[in-house]
């Protein structure tokens, strides 16, 4: 279905009616959404799914889509969901994390989807680790410092002293690209 004329042209008449309605979202997304709608019409009217083209209209598909994202957004800042608490700008394992992404980059030979696994792996941990210091299941698991979370920052500084160096976006970057990989928009 998506290799289509008809579904190539929803997609761009979709994307062009969210950004009439001020909502971005990933293709990705759009197109998903396209190909559910369509598949869901074809199954549920008995008729196949070129048929079921004569059912779409960009502009219902654009008005539904914004007012999900309308309705998660809203849902959203009402219970600080999604707004992670940021360490501070100092923070050593924030520090570590950034740190690792362009060595991950260059083990997994530019695999982009280990790298955020990675990231997201080590930025979990960290914040089970400052959160939940006293989780009875890590017990033993934390090294020298056990549950003491200064002593385990102490000790990250003491191991990598220059750790604001990697809050700036300009060293991580260079950093990436000495990988020999980087990140850019198609």
């Amino acid at each position: 279905m998506r290799n289509t004329k008809a579904f190539k042209e929803a997609v761009v008449q979709t994307l062009t009616e969210l950004a009439r309605r001020g909502v971005t979202l990933a293709p990705a997304t759009v197109e998903d959404t396209i190909e559910k709608q369509i598949t869901t019409v074809a199954e549920r009217l008995g008729i196949q799914v070129r048929s079921a083209w004569r059912y779409f209209d960009a502009s219902v598909t654009a008005d539904r889509l914004a007012q999900s994202v309308a309705s998660y957004e809203e849902s959203s800042s009402e219970k600080d969901v999604g707004q992670a608490p940021m360490p501070p700008i100092d923070n050593p394992e924030l520090a570590l994390v950034l740190a690792g992404v362009p060595d991950s980059l260059a083990q997994s030979g530019g695999d982009l989807y280990a790298v955020i696994i990675n990231v997201a792996v080590n930025a979990w941990m960290a914040g089970h680790i400052h959160g939940e210091d006293s989780c009875t299941g890590c017990a033993g698991s934390r090294g020298p410092a056990g549950h003491d979370w200064e002593a385990r920052m102490r000790t990250i500084t003491e191991l990598q002293p220059n750790i604001t160096k990697w809050f700036d976006r300009d060293v991580w970057t260079r950093a990436v690209n000495d990988t020999g990989y980087a990140v850019t928009r198609r």
